[in-house]
């Protein structure tokens, strides 16, 4: 099933420019990596090696923090929305 991932403008240059992309699967860590298949490289900016989202990468399901949810294993549906944050620190 795909899904629509808003890509932030730092990974943009992974994604042949682009602000939005699909990929499939059936929960968020297959939507990434199926991210990678067809954008090699992605995965390593948004997952450790655990297959764990980064500590400063925020990622949104339909809106909602994943964190709050299954993470990694929220589960994702056909015309579903990710969105990409990186988180942005300052002062």
């Amino acid at each position: 099933m795909s899904v629509k991932i808003n890509i932030p403008t730092p990974l943009k240059k992974l994604v042949e420019n682009q602000s939005t992309i699909s990929a499939d699967g059936e929960n968020i860590l297959e939507v990434i990596n199926d991210m990678d298949r067809q954008y090699p490289g992605i995965k390593e900016r948004i997952c450790d090696e655990q297959d764990k989202v980064r500590r400063f990468v925020n990622i949104y399901l339909n809106g909602e923090d994943i964190r709050f949810m299954d993470a990694e294993q929220s589960k994702v549906a056909p015309d579903d929305e990710i969105s990409i944050i990186p988180a942005i620190a300052g002062g």
